[in-house]
């Protein structure tokens, strides 16, 4: 009789030893990691609305230990369970008209639950893409592809070091989640070849509870779907990529700016708001968002930006996203 090989759950002393494994392949995520193939008990999730990181294709995952499961937030990050893990990889394509060819595996980054909070970690791939080293203090890596509209395009990708990944997931004074919001989960992923909701299927899996019918819950658009309201699409995107910082109990609550997807108050998120402070920054323009000026507005000046100083996310991109340059300039034209 033929042996059925046992399939290894991820290790849960990697998740909480103190001191990270050196190898990404130490944790135990994945069966095939070239391709992205996940171990037993990780399962992959997408984002309604997912952050822009220099136009990265992203594999996310999540873990939760055999009979432990995430409560249900209907605002914030899920809490997760000691020994739960997050798993997001970057890579990419050698030409962004054939996405799924060529393939280039850049950085994993890993946040696990442990005893003390969240830690979080960034591991870079090998050449020969078998496996990916700790980087403590980051790296940089030169990313020459072609782009979709067939010209060529190459810069210098940063892999971010450990107080880099503790501005961008501060929330009160600690690290947390960013992206698995039930806003941003309340909607479709396909499992085995099946399409169901994300929220159902990590109930049914047992690994979140407290969650109501999708119906009830949250749901954030996604910001490229032409048939969704406009507002909602350009707060969406705002709420993903700023509002990690701009919130108020994020490390820019001292600009006023909070890009929440939820913020009711539209001087909160920059509505004839002035700058707390003036300067190259502001490209001498008065209002964070002036109704029916794009051009008159601090908020598209930055997010078109590329130089240090100016841009804005600050950290984790240093090309333009002209998709969501033009959203938001739409956004504000039609803004009265």
């Amino acid at each position: 009789m033929a042996t059925i090989p046992i399939q290894a759950a991820p290790s849960l002393d990697a998740i909480l030893a103190q001191k990270p494994p050196k190898l990404l392949s130490e944790y135990g995520f994945f069966d095939d990691a070239r391709s992205q193939k996940p171990a037993t008990g990780v399962v992959p999730f997408r984002l309604n609305t997912p952050l822009f990181s220099d136009n990265a294709q992203k594999f996310r995952f999540a873990y939760l230990p055999e009979g432990k499961a995430a409560r249900y937030d209907a605002t914030e990050a899920f809490e997760f369970p000691v020994g739960a893990a997050l798993i997001k990889t970057f890579a990419f394509p050698a030409d962004y008209r054939k996405l799924e060819e060529n393939l280039r595996l850049v950085e994993t980054r890993v946040l696990l639950r442990q005893e003390t909070g969240w830690q979080a970690w960034a591991y870079l791939w090998n050449d020969e893409q078998t496996d990916a080293t700790l980087k403590i203090a980051g790296a940089k890596v030169e990313i020459a592809t072609i782009s979709a509209d067939g010209s060529p395009l190459a810069f210098t990708y940063a892999v971010p070091n450990k107080n880099q990944c503790k501005g961008c997931h501060a929330f009160n004074g600690s690290i947390v989640p960013l992206g698995p919001k039930a806003r941003n989960l309340n909607g479709d992923a396909v499992y085995d070849g099946v399409t169901e909701n994300q929220l159902a299927h990590w109930t049914a899996l047992k690994i979140l509870t407290g969650a109501p019918a999708p119906e009830a819950a949250p749901e954030a658009p996604d910001w490229l779907d032409p048939s969704a309201p406009l507002d909602h699409r350009a707060r969406a995107w705002l709420d993903v990529n700023c509002a990690h910082c701009h919130r108020r109990e994020g490390p820019a609550s001292n600009s006023g700016l909070f890009l929440t997807f939820g913020e009711s108050v539209s001087v909160a998120y920059g509505v004839m708001k002035r700058p707390v402070a003036a300067g190259r920054g502001s490209g001498d323009r008065q209002f964070d968002i002036k109704p029916g000026d794009p051009d008159g507005s601090i908020l598209l000046y930055r997010v078109e930006s590329t130089e240090p100083g100016i841009m804005m996310p600050e950290l984790g991109r240093h090309i333009a996203d002209p998709d969501a340059a033009a959203l938001l300039r739409q956004w504000i034209v039609e803004m009265e």
